[in-house]
């Protein structure tokens, strides 16, 4: 199974003492017979890791060297209404890629590198327990028009994950048999091995896109932009439904004629299944003053544009942290402009949330 660049190396391999009791878990070791194995209490807290604040300044090599497993604690559904009606017990936590906005690393401390969960079995049993609970969806709503939908990709980007586990696999098969219930995760990377999964229309994927001169400083390691444009067509035709995140828009002098460009190119890129079937999520950038510590550590070109305290203004986040986000008032025209935008170039491109 391989990306469309080589973005893992697994050289070390910190886990808790029971993974081992778990055939997914003996299964990753044994992929990789030759990486360090260091056992740790917590793929949550490894001092040497998480703690250490020079590994911020060895970010990319972290994220491309080492892995974490674990076994998942929390089985528990949370609602959303957004991306999804309810968020699924995550099987990863991390990315191999390095995108600069992206919130994960501001719990997790001075690295991020992919920390992947063996107990599947229990995570596809909680999510089939609570759809079964659910019954019939009641009527069609922003999410879905039929079925409820999980978000499974909440920590991480499952397209990275499924090259080192069959947890994705397992997951796109669960949902596929669910009567009710649909899945769904974003992703920045393109993982071809997906269009032999068989999802059968219940799986969602929704592949992030940003303008591609502004993604080249801060979408660090995930794929170009026209190689996410080029797989949508595949991935209908393999079953999947596709949207697009329309994620972070970042603002910048410039910022309206790079994304009008990118809608441009969209359209041009993809067949009549793919418009008939689209849909968009349209994300302005949160970011983080904890966050924007760490990246100036590693790379402060993307400070440049993530961190404009003269156009944002500070947000208490329902996890409870101190975000920064765009001013209120200027947000709401800014994100009208850009689907004005959108309605000209993609009209079939309907916007199921924008916030």
């Amino acid at each position: 199974m391989a990306l469309s660049r080589d973005i893992l190396d697994i050289r070390t391999i910190y886990h808790e003492p029971a993974v081992a009791n778990f055939g997914r878990g003996l299964a990753i070791l044994d992929r990789f017979p030759h990486a360090e194995r260091i056992e740790v209490p917590s793929h949550w807290n490894i001092p040497n890791l998480h703690g250490n604040a020079g590994s911020a300044e060895d970010w990319l090599r972290i994220k491309r060297s080492t892995l974490v497993l674990g076994v998942k604690k929390g089985l528990t559904m949370r609602p959303n209404g957004r991306s999804a009606h309810f968020i699924a017990p995550s099987t990863s936590n991390g990315c191999a890629m390095a995108c600069a906005y992206c919130y994960v690393p501001r719990r997790k401390g001075f690295a991020n590198p992919i920390s992947l969960f063996v107990n599947i079995e229990q995570v596809c049993a909680a999510i089939t327990r609570h759809a079964a609970r659910q019954g019939p969806l009641p009527e069609p709503d922003t999410v879905d028009a039929a079925h409820w939908v999980y978000d499974l990709g909440e920590n991480g980007d499952l397209s990275v994950d499924a090259t080192l586990s069959d947890n994705v696999r397992d997951m796109v098969g669960l949902f596929r048999d669910l009567p009710n219930a649909k899945a769904s995760f974003a992703t920045k990377a393109v993982n071809r091995e997906l269009l032999t999964y068989d999802p059968r229309g219940k799986t969602r994927i929704r592949f992030s896109l940003m303008p591609e001169r502004i993604a080249k400083v801060v979408d660090v390691r995930t794929a170009p932009m026209h190689e996410r444009i080029a797989a949508i067509d595949d991935f209908v035709a393999a079953g999947f439904e596709v949207h697009v995140n329309f994620s972070p828009v970042i603002l910048y002098e410039g910022w309206e004629a790079d994304w009008r460009d990118l809608f441009t190119a969209i359209d041009e890129g993809i067949g009549p299944a793919a418009k008939a079937q689209l849909k968009a999520e349209i994300i302005l950038l949160t970011h983080n003053a904890d966050l924007h510590a760490v990246n100036l550590n590693w790379h402060p070109r993307a400070e440049d544009l993530l961190w404009r305290p003269d156009i944002q203004e500070g947000k208490r986040s329902q996890g409870g942290g101190d975000n920064l986000r765009y001013r209120t008032g200027w947000k709401g025209r800014w994100i009208a402009r850009l689907k004005d935008h959108l309605a000209e170039l993609m009209p079939y491109c309907h916007v199921r949330y924008a916030f």
